[in-house]
């Protein structure tokens, strides 16, 4: 088990404080590290993808408008939902409210389409109210959690047309539905996603080919709760390199950490069902990643800041 700082540093954004300046954030709903740990936060509230240095007191903007204007032209969006970054610097963005994800190329000051048409639709080349996005770094295949149509979707690189690789079925909490999919995660060495599935207050793991889903974590009944087997509507998560599980459980404002193969939960970060803005506590975290040290990276959402936990 992680040993974590029981106070976090913040690293971006001011806390609880909401706003469009370049030391300022609203609503940072997702998070990524590249190699030199450089953050790309998807600042939702500012339609916005900022980029923050180590130890800088501001961040820039790579991706959207730095004013926070909202739009649906290829260099705007509307509530950027997730964001990740191939080894070129180049991002891949979920914009929700635009039906769509873009590629914004590594100093481009304008993305481009690459799946979605603006138009929210259950066909295969449309998408409604994309948020998560992981990607094969091999193969350059992306996987969206389409929030709205109950699915998770696969577009090989290049394609504009994806196929349905988990749910699609209607919303549900039954084996072969997922219910309000937010972060996904790619497991390589399993051939597997791990899905948040928010409306249902669990993780599920679903093997790409597969027709149903295995639970990880949380109720198989859809369930919330706050004991150490519940979540409430965990709308993240990611493994370390031993294969153990980090879940963002949002509304239980806390990181639950579970050891390989256990279904019971340890808080590592926050204060179980208490939020607030001080040093220990988080406000309805929806996204975390871990640095290549094992730190701990919350996107402290209703907070408007991102915190750094530093693990041993």
């Amino acid at each position: 088990m992680p040993q974590c700082t029981a106070t976090a540093t913040t690293i971006a954004g001011i806390s609880g404080i909401s706003g469009a300046a370049s030391n300022q954030l609203s609503y940072p709903y997702d998070i990524t590290l590249d190699s030199s740990n450089t953050l790309y936060i998807a600042d939702r509230g500012n339609n916005r993808v900022q980029q923050w240095v180590t130890n800088a007191s501001s961040g820039s903007t790579v991706a959207g408008q730095a004013s926070g204007a909202v739009g649906s032209a290829l260099n705007y969006f509307n509530r950027a939902g997730g964001v990740v970054i191939d080894s070129a610097g180049n991002l891949y963005v979920t914009d929700p409210f635009n039906d769509r994800v873009q590629y914004w190329a590594n100093g481009s000051m304008s993305g481009s389409i690459i799946i979605g048409t603006g138009a929210c639709s259950s066909a295969l080349n449309e998408l409604c109210d994309p948020y998560g996005i992981a990607r094969d770094t091999t193969t350059g295949t992306l996987y969206i959690g389409d929030y709205s149509n109950d699915r998770v979707m696969m577009f090989l690189s290049g394609a504009s047309s994806g196929t349905v690789v988990a749910g699609g079925t209607g919303s549900g909490t039954g084996s072969t539905q997922l219910f309000m999919p937010f972060g996904i995660y790619l497991d390589s060495a399993t051939n597997s996603l791990l899905i948040a599935n928010s409306g249902a207050n669990n993780i599920v793991r679903w093997v790409i080919g597969a027709s149903t889903w295995t639970l990880v974590a949380g109720s198989s009944t859809g369930q919330a709760g706050s004991t150490a087997t519940l979540l409430n509507a965990a709308r993240s998560l990611t493994l370390d390199v031993y294969g153990n599980l980090y879940v963002a459980d949002t509304w239980n404002h806390r990181i639950q950490f579970f050891p390989v193969g256990q279904m019971s939960g340890i808080t590592i970060a926050g204060v179980n069902s208490v939020f607030g803005s001080s040093s220990s506590l988080l406000y309805a975290p929806y996204a975390m990643k871990l640095d290549i040290q094992g730190n701990l990276y919350v996107a402290d959402t209703y907070n408007h800041r991102v915190q750094k936990y530093t693990c041993l």
